[in-house]
């Protein structure tokens, strides 16, 4: 694994709880009703794969800098 992470979401899954800002805030923001990282690569840290994992409909993905997939699991 390399020193950063990638992490996408994916607006057209998105239904806006706002988990991810609430549990991650340095990571995640609301847009438009919409999450979006605040950052496209991150330093690893268990609160991005807890926001990813704790996602209702899988909307994040977080991944290597390589594509694998990091979470949700």
């Amino acid at each position: 694994m390399s020193a950063d992470w990638r992490i996408e979401v994916d607006a057209r899954r998105c239904i806006g709880s706002g988990g991810c800002a609430g549990m991650a805030p340095a990571h995640f923001r609301m847009e438009s009703g919409v999450a979006t990282p605040i950052a496209a690569a991150v330093e690893p840290t268990e609160t991005v794969i807890d926001a990813a994992e704790s996602c209702p409909v899988e909307a994040i993905a977080v991944r290597d800098d390589d594509g694998s997939l990091i979470a949700p699991a």
